[in-house]
């Protein structure tokens, strides 16, 4: 298979996950679907298989970098060195500072920022090896300022930001492109449909159209290069 085919998501699921990996499937990418629950990646892969496109599962906890190493060994293995690497995953936990506990905030470090680490080392070396690649990773409000009940949160995606500045300053001058995407409201997803029930399809962020955003980053010509870019719906206020 042809190396520049290759794409891998991290944190695939009903949501966000799924629109990325469908929309470069759609252009021919074997896409890897990457989460810790197998079963959700199951009717993502059905759906990308159904419209004609490749797809490989592989079950991995992000916030163990054994676990993770082992799930890019297989990417390799089975598809060969990505050319895209796209990081969708997160833990979230909404609580005060002191009852917060230290596996908590942890948690949230570990899936929201050191997963990204791990990821990025498994994929820079075949990257830099091309000269080529692309490297998207999604942030949140709480990237930008932490909010009353959101320590743990922000705190991984704060660090998530932090290691995407970092990275896209070592390798954007040798190739690699390193974009953070500011997700500034709710997604539509079925999971906040049962939380907010009532908020109209106007008020939400469409998971197809924030990948689109994620294609159109990944195509970008190197001269004009978009390092961060902040998502919201027109509606947001900010």
């Amino acid at each position: 298979m042809n190396e520049r085919t290759v794409a891998v998501v991290v944190g695939v699921g009903p949501g966000l996950g799924a629109a990325v990996a469908e929309r470069f499937a759609r252009e021919k990418f074997a896409v890897a679907l990457m989460a810790r629950n197998e079963a959700t990646l199951a009717p993502v892969e059905g759906a990308i298989v159904q419209a004609g496109g490749s797809a490989l599962p592989v079950p991995a906890d992000v916030s163990d970098p054994t676990s993770l190493r082992a799930a890019f060994a297989r990417v390799r293995e089975r598809l060969g060195a990505p050319d895209v690497f796209v990081y969708n995953a997160g833990a979230f936990h909404l609580a005060g500072v002191l009852d917060t506990e230290v596996a908590d905030f942890e948690q949230c470090w570990r899936v929201g920022c050191l997963g990204a680490f791990v990821g990025a080392q498994e994929v820079l070396p075949a990257m830099l090896e091309r000269g080529r690649g692309t490297l998207l990773f999604t942030g949140a409000t709480a990237s930008l300022r932490g909010g009353v009940r959101f320590a743990a949160f922000s705190g991984g995606k704060f660090a998530l930001r932090a290691l995407a500045q970092s990275l896209a300053r070592e390798f954007g001058p040798r190739g690699i492109h390193v974009a953070h995407a500011i997700i500034d409201g709710a997604i539509d997803t079925p999971r906040i449909r049962a939380f907010l029930p009532d908020r109209e399809t106007h008020t939400l962020l469409s998971p197809a159209a924030i990948a689109e955003a994620y294609w159109q980053l990944h195509t970008q010509d190197p001269s004009a290069w978009t390092h961060e870019l902040d998502l919201r719906p027109a509606v947001e206020t900010f």
